[in-house]
């Protein structure tokens, strides 16, 4: 006979023996619960003061029997993972109520987790007497909507009800099927985006956005955004444990497969949240890592991409169980070998070792091409900017190169360099790197340093700008700290107000005009040209002002360069 599952703990022998009786009791397929069912159930429960509950398959046969507490059940594990955005489960529970009361959240929750055909609640009467009956079950209908995504209904007694609950569950499937038929097809998944702000809404809901842009970039639909205003961080699950409750809830309302986080998780926050969720979890790195290894087409960038996820999954890694790791070595302390854990760990850090070192090669042989560079007096031109913001269009039609350029997020991350020449035989070389944006990851940071290595030799940075985004001070505020990090903040900079032509009254526009005046800037237009002229002449008169370099120590432009 099976065992029991729940809070057996402190019931009498004779108590236990009432218990294993369930298993002998039968229900009709077309019936919820018969009487003797639900008067069996009511007994047990008003004699230990607890609920009693038992799952029942499609034949109308016990699959589990449960005790619980005065005021709920722990259902067993039956496979928290869902049959699918069609199937529900095939189980049914029926179980008491000591109060006469509703269906409760948990009953709710576990209908929605478990995918269950139905649940439905005994009140137990003060004699034992089977009561009120309450019922509810999912509602294919109720998708787009914030709210109860399920259908509740009370009856009077046992013997009132009359619902067959095979048919209903037959039915419920067919709904489903007919409203995830026409649905958009997500390859990357399906997702609800969830941010926490601690007072500035603004910013929090600006950077949602953008998180949004990040998934779509990535080619996660996203379906739904939760921001939450909280005093502090909740140091477990980040947005507290019922905002989770409910955030589970509306994913299989949605038919979601994943919560993406506009934080970065700590490792504990993350195996937090995973152990009360069948659900995918990422954090806003883990979202970006997976772009930039989307995106990542040269071999440099690929290999400086696997180098920054490793860097990211190590110390989740060295967060799992350590009961089995080896013991301390000698005599006395002698353990059973390396777990697999201890090798996993062992593996990345060896192959983060090695990247390392051919990531080093790389920036060796940059190094000497800057040199070479150098030698022969060609000054270098450095775009950076916020990701998106046009730099590959700017570098693509002031040299007629091909480079890939889309509106989206990090389209381009292999560097591009490209000779620009200038009137009386002037020469400089323009590249483009990788974009910038707020709270972008230090480990990708320091992955890209090769690629970074570039900007420190720049005679000018040009800093593109979106103007048509109303957040480009945020974005430039986001460039500038990166810069600064990075001890680039001491390069001259021009900043280029790109996409001016969608402003009210284009690039030779008032808005325009202002813009760019508040910050020493040009307005332009990389996609239709527009300014790129002025430009120009502002970069020419920058590099060759008076024949002179524009940093101490930096290059030394050559006399029949200079200016007549």
């Amino acid at each position: 006979m099976p065992a029991i599952s729940g809070n057996t703990l402190g019931l009498k022998p004779s108590q236990l023996k009432h218990l294993e009786a369930t298993w002998r009791l039968r229900v009709r397929p077309d019936e919820v619960t018969s009487p003797e069912l639900a008067h069996h159930l009511t007994t047990i429960s008003r004699e230990t003061g607890r609920q009693v509950g038992v799952l029942l398959d499609r034949r109308g046969e016990v699959e589990h029997v449960i005790v619980g507490d005065a005021f709920k059940l722990e259902l067993p594990e039956i496979g928290r993972l869902r049959a699918g955005d069609i199937r529900l489960r095939g189980l049914r529970l029926v179980h008491t109520h000591l109060k006469d009361e509703p269906l409760t959240p948990d009953d709710v929750t576990d209908l929605a987790l478990l995918r269950l055909d139905l649940v439905c609640a005994i009140i137990a009467g003060p004699d034992g007497v089977p009561g009120r009956v309450y019922l509810g079950h999912l509602d294919p209908e109720v998708t787009e909507q914030r709210g109860r995504f399920w259908k509740t209904e009370t009856v009077e007694s046992v013997e009132q009800l009359h619902l067959d609950p095979v048919a209903l569950a037959e039915e419920l499937e067919a709904a489903f099927a007919r409203s995830t038929a026409g649905r958009e097809a997500a390859p990357q998944g399906r997702a609800i985006l969830v941010g926490v702000t601690l007072g500035d809404r603004a910013r929090a809901e600006s950077s949602l956005a953008e998180l949004h842009e990040l998934a779509a970039t990535a080619g996660v639909q996203v379906l739904d955004e939760l921001l939450q205003t909280r005093p502090r961080v909740d140091p477990r699950y980040m947005i507290g444990r019922g905002k989770l409750e409910e955030l589970n809830l509306r994913a299989r309302q949605l038919f979601a497969d994943t919560l993406i986080f506009d934080h970065d998780l700590t490792p504990s926050q993350h195996r937090h949240i995973a152990d009360h969720t069948d659900l995918k979890v990422l954090d806003r790195t883990q979202l970006i890592l997976d772009i930039f290894a989307q995106h990542a087409h040269s071999a440099e960038g690929r290999l400086q991409v696997e180098l920054a996820q490793l860097r990211y999954r190590l110390p989740r890694l060295a967060q799992r169980d350590e009961g089995l790791s080896r013991l301390m070595g000698g005599i006395g302390g002698r353990g059973p070998g390396e777990t697999k854990l201890e090798i996993d760990r062992r593996r990345v850090r060896e192959r983060i070792s090695i990247l390392e070192k051919r990531i080093d090669a790389l920036s060796a042989s940059r190094q000497l091409r800057r040199q070479q560079r150098r030698r022969h007096d060609v000054p270098i031109l450095s775009i950076v900017g916020y990701t998106n913001a046009g730099k590959s269009t700017l570098l693509n039609r002031l040299t007629n190169s091909g480079v890939r350029a889309e509106n989206k997020l990090f389209a381009t991350l292999d560097p591009s360099s490209r000779r620009l020449r200038f009137p009386r035989d002037r020469e400089v070389v323009i590249t483009d790197t990788v974009g910038f944006i707020r709270a972008l990851p230090p480990m990708l940071v320091s992955a890209f340093r090769a690629t970074l290595e570039e900007l420190a030799d720049a005679d000018l940075l040009l800093h593109v700008v979106d103007a048509a985004d109303p957040e480009h001070p945020l974005q430039i505020e986001a460039v500038e700290r990166i810069l600064k990090n990075l001890d680039l903040h001491e390069i001259p900079r021009l900043r280029v107000f790109n996409k001016s032509d969608l402003l009210e009254g284009g690039v030779k526009g008032d808005q325009a005009h202002l813009a760019a005046q508040a910050h020493d800037g040009i307005p332009i237009s990389a996609e239709t040209g527009e300014g790129l002229s002025d430009l120009l002449l502002r970069v020419e008169e920058l590099l060759w002002q008076e024949g002179k370099s524009l940093r101490p120590g930096g290059l030394s432009v050559r006399d029949d360069l200079h200016p007549h």
